[in-house]
């Protein structure tokens, strides 16, 4: 059943969390070129949380890439199995190597109330992975053997799972998903597609929590989102 527009307009226009400007508290079409209704052909048995325990336990104690010398945990990621929506971030950060899990730190937060006071869904129905599995040092940029070497799990998640929405955070996620080396800002404001999944790129919360003048983009791409979402129900 549809959110009652006029609520929700409401409730964005006080979201001081996410800093959504008054200016933008309504729903609107996305602006994209209308595509045909796909959706993806799911393994035999999509979402079984059998199959990403042993996903998991295939990826072991990891050691294709140079990062597992400098890691504390691998960051596997985690959520719902069957979500409907799957965000895919970059590399872990220092909380996230510490806990094992993705997207705890200050982003984490920052993106826990995108999902949950933006597109009022609870961040348990999501599911949460990275396009690395391991901190890069300091922060760095992923490298693209580093990608490579994870690339397979990622993949492989995402078979699994078989969203019906992929949101890409970040430049090197976003690029990835569209395969392509065009920058976030210009990746932006499209929806492609990834094996029939739709996929939606937006900046990473990290560059919100540096920029607080782009959450007015993170806020349009998420009307993008849920009118993905709202077009696949049943």
């Amino acid at each position: 059943m549809l959110v009652d527009l006029r609520e929700r307009a409401r409730f964005f226009a006080e979201l001081t969390d996410v800093g959504v400007p008054r200016a933008t508290a309504e729903w609107a079409a996305p602006a994209v070129a209308a595509a045909p209704k796909r959706r993806p052909t799911p393994p035999s048995a999509p979402g079984d949380p059998a199959d990403l325990d042993a996903l998991r336990a295939d990826l072991g104690d990891c050691q294709r890439c140079k990062l597992a010398g400098g890691r504390k945990n691998i960051v596997f990621g985690q959520g719902n199995p069957h979500a409907r929506l799957m965000f895919v971030g970059e590399a872990p950060g220092a909380d996230e190597d510490e806990q094992g899990l993705a997207f705890v730190g200050r982003a984490g937060q920052l993106l826990t109330d995108i999902i949950e006071k933006g597109l009022r869904i609870p961040r348990k129905d999501v599911f949460i992975a990275n396009t690395l599995k391991c901190r890069p040092p300091q922060n760095r940029n992923p490298e693209p053997d580093e990608v490579l070497a994870c690339q397979p799990f990622l993949e492989k998640q995402i078979a699994l799972i078989q969203p019906r929405v992929l949101v890409g955070l970040g430049k090197f996620a976003a690029q990835w998903l569209f395969k392509s080396m065009e920058p976030i800002s210009r990746l932006r404001g499209r929806v492609g597609d990834y094996h029939g999944i739709k996929v939606v790129p937006t900046f990473h919360p990290a560059y919100l929590l540096r920029t607080p003048s782009a959450k007015k983009d993170v806020w349009e791409d998420m009307k993008v989102v849920r009118a993905l979402l709202a077009e696949d129900e049943p």
